[in-house]
């Protein structure tokens, strides 16, 4: 008796078994690290340090401007009239708030040149994943910063970034 129940639970199970393994492919992409290490990924990085850079001097120069109008006014102080260093005031209140308008606008390019560069990146690489899912037939892949843990066998975040710098050549 114990034989043939043996007997049926692999006969009736084994079919369950063997569809569970084929649709339990499962792999893993860190998305941030394609974005970190692709060639694409590097290049938009490059640029967007140029951006700041280019963007940071400018705004160095607008404070210098400013700290050495603070310290004329501070100097002349003693001799300028009252309207003279009211104007003088004016103008410095003028150049603060225009800096802030500066800062505030750099900061807004940046970040909006780091969308379209991110973005662009992304959606490609989107739609890289769901050819290689497809092409490859998993049945899930989750990015990384969304699984608490996962074997190393299941990331294929190499692949991505080498066959992502191949499509880019």
């Amino acid at each position: 008796m114990r034989k043939l129940f043996f007997l049926f639970c692999v006969f009736v199970l084994l079919p369950y078994t063997s569809f569970g393994a084929d649709i339990s492919k499962i792999a893993v992409v860190d998305v941030q690290k394609v974005l970190n290490d692709s060639a694409a990924g590097k290049k938009a990085k490059v640029d967007l340090e140029a951006l700041i850079q280019s963007k940071q001097a400018h705004i160095d120069e607008q404070g210098k401007t400013i700290e050495k109008m603070k310290t004329d006014i501070d100097k002349q102080a003693s001799v300028l009239s009252p309207e003279a260093r009211q104007t003088k005031e004016d103008e410095l209140e003028k150049l603060i708030r225009e800096y802030q308008r500066l800062v505030q606008d750099s900061q807004t390019e940046v970040k909006k040149k780091e969308g379209e560069l991110t973005g662009a990146i992304l959606q490609e690489v989107n739609d890289l994943v769901i050819k290689i899912g497809e092409k490859e037939g998993y049945a899930v892949i989750l990015e990384r910063g969304m699984v608490l843990y996962s074997h190393k066998d299941l990331d294929i975040t190499d692949k991505v970034i080498k066959e992502y710098d191949e499509s880019k050549k």
